[in-house]
């Protein structure tokens, strides 16, 4: 029987760059928990920005944030994973000087960012709508950083996953998070601790886990319980990752919940 839900927002729920989550989604969250079901959504976004996409069953919910290094649930810290501030900033600096690349340092209530662009504050703050802090020197980030990220208008390519990781990859985990982003984290911070750290606290076990997602991120999650899903649109690698794959998460849902929870009975209509 599936106790938990875990999902992977961009490229999962929202679909083709959408930056709202279908109306469709919340009623199904709450017959979820009236199963005894628990809804996790699971994002490299931040804690304000996913509680806002999620405001009509925020409270019915749980939350895994910034790629693992956060989790909440009912407005209290499951637990934070942060960078030794050294290294935090060596690796903002380190974007800001790289081209046109754009970077973002993660904090517990906001993003500090430094825009070099009119598009990327647009992007940050009109778009995804983040609460974000604009500085104008390094020295302004002052609060512990969770998670930085480099954005890249165009698109990340192959090239430049491979520089990161050739320059972070030794000291932190480098990773790709949707078309434009990559993300540097701790060692040992990913979606997948989230995971077990409910479970911990929840007393449910990977098999009565499901997890949905898209990307390279959300490996470590699809691979923390039996019944992973694949977005059918993933990269070979994160297919190779699920025991399963699927079109969309709703109709999924909607099969856990008219089984009470039954995941064979689910199982039985999946290709």
């Amino acid at each position: 029987m599936i106790k938990l839900v875990a999902s992977d927002l961009d490229g999962t729920l929202l679909l083709n760059g959408a930056q709202t989550l279908p109306e469709e989604l919340f009623p199904l969250i709450r017959k979820l928990k009236e199963k005894g079901i628990l809804f996790v959504a699971a994002s490299g976004r931040q804690y304000p920005n996913m509680r806002r996409l999620f405001e009509p069953v925020k409270d019915d919910m749980a939350f895994i944030c910034e790629n693992g290094a956060m989790a909440v649930r009912n407005e209290k810290i499951l637990y934070q994973d942060c960078f030794e501030s050294g290294l935090a900033r060596e690796i903002a600096e380190a974007i800001y000087k790289t081209g046109d690349a754009e970077f973002s340092c993660a904090t517990r209530d906001f993003y500090y960012i430094m825009p070099k662009t009119r598009h990327f504050l647009k992007l940050m703050t009109e778009v995804v709508k983040t609460e974000s802090k604009v500085i104008e020197s390094f020295d302004e980030i002052t609060e512990p950083c969770m998670k930085l990220a480099v954005y890249e208008k165009d698109g990340v390519q192959e090239d430049t996953i491979r520089y990161w990781r050739e320059q972070f990859g030794r000291r932190c985990t480098v990773v790709t998070s949707g078309f434009a982003w990559v993300d540097f984290i701790p060692f040992g911070t990913n979606k997948a601790r989230g995971l077990e750290e409910y479970g911990k606290l929840l007393g449910i076990r990977p098999e009565e886990c499901m997890a949905f997602g898209d990307e390279y991120n959300d490996i470590e999650m699809l691979k923390a319980t039996p019944y992973g899903f694949a977005m059918r649109h993933s990269k070979p690698g994160v297919r190779e990752a699920a025991g399963y794959t699927a079109d969309r998460v709703e109709p999924l849902l909607e099969a856990l919940i008219k089984a009470d929870g039954n995941i064979e009975e689910v199982l039985k209509n999946v290709q």
